[in-house]
């Protein structure tokens, strides 16, 4: 019954729910989780990343362009996929997964393995074959999205790291015990982010084989080094998302708040796109002159404090 009211799904995925199905609660949240980092990314951009509502394609026309920030969604949801995955299963979620028991190793000096490993290699083949059951087309689209999608998964492997508990009197930290662990999300946004900004550009090409026309990708400028799995990239270049376009899927930046004092993309010369802006004040509660009282809890009174907003014409 889940897997039939998910709208959208193509047969493998839907195949896969049903087998998988006590993890999909955990692929949606990884969706939604990718989705939020997308917006905080992208806060201060032109495009920043906007959903539509009743909408399959929730973030509209803007991902049919094979674009730098197609490249970014689809890394970003499939790492959030892994991630969620791999976070659920550490928690005890799910019974068809757990910690990791493979990567342990020899243990360092002053400490020992426990706790629970999280199985990114587990989170991972998850959003393979969930993510990447749409980029079965031998054209080029689909293999930017692959790559793209993979790109996401490996930043959470490079990002993997020890985290360790002391263990002792008084936490005095004789002995720790350690566990591989996921960083938080927004480390992998981060991460990401920089990915995007410096995104291989692609051009395409044609293959004849014994299955038909293959399209792969190359890169466009050979004095740069060419992109690894850990690169994200396009072959298409993005609009400038200054003016509404439905067929770009571009909201424009009319109305959105812009910072007066920042000469980055997120001032309001360049969020605005040289179109000026309007400036009003706002007044806004806040708690001021707290007091802390022995013990324990805090007082404060409430103050009015008037602010300048300036949104773009």
């Amino acid at each position: 019954i889940l897997c039939g009211s998910i709208p959208g799904l193509v047969p493998k995925q839907l195949r896969f729910c049903r087998n998988y199905v006590e993890i999909m609660p955990s692929v949606a949240e990884g969706v939604k989780i990718g989705i939020q980092e997308c917006q905080h990314q992208f806060r201060g951009r032109r495009w920043n990343c906007t959903t539509i509502n009743d909408s399959l394609a929730i973030f509209g026309p803007v991902l049919d362009k094979a674009t730098r920030e197609s490249a970014f969604v689809h890394a970003i949801a499939s790492a959030g996929v892994a991630f969620a995955v791999t976070r659920s299963c550490a928690e005890g979620s799910a019974t068809i997964c757990g910690c990791d028991t493979r990567h342990k190793g020899s243990p360092g000096e002053g400490w020992k393995w426990g706790g629970c490993s999280e199985d990114v290699e587990f989170g991972s083949m998850v959003s393979r074959e969930f993510a990447d059951a749409r980029e079965n087309r031998p054209d080029a689209r689909s293999a930017m999205n692959r790559h793209n999608n993979e790109a996401g998964r490996t930043s959470i492997i490079e990002l993997m790291h020890l985290k360790c508990k002391c263990h002792g009197l008084s936490g005095s930290c004789e002995v720790k015990t350690c566990w591989w662990s996921q960083p938080d999300f927004r480390v992998i946004g981060d991460y990401l982010k920089d990915k995007y900004d410096s995104a291989s550009e692609m051009v395409v090409e044609k293959h004849r084989e014994s299955r038909g026309w293959v399209e792969t990708l190359r890169p466009k400028y050979n004095f740069f080094k060419a992109p690894t799995e850990k690169d994200l990239v396009y072959y298409e270049n993005s609009p400038n998302f200054c003016e509404p376009n439905p067929e770009t899927g571009s909201f424009g930046t009319r109305d959105r708040i812009c910072n007066v004092t920042s000469h980055g993309i997120d001032g309001c010369d360049l969020l605005c796109c040289g179109r000026g802006h309007n400036t009003r004040t706002e007044k806004r509660k806040e708690k001021c002159h707290c007091i802390f009282h022995w013990c324990c809890y805090v007082r404060c009174q409430e103050c009015i404090r008037v602010y300048d907003v300036h949104t773009c014409k």
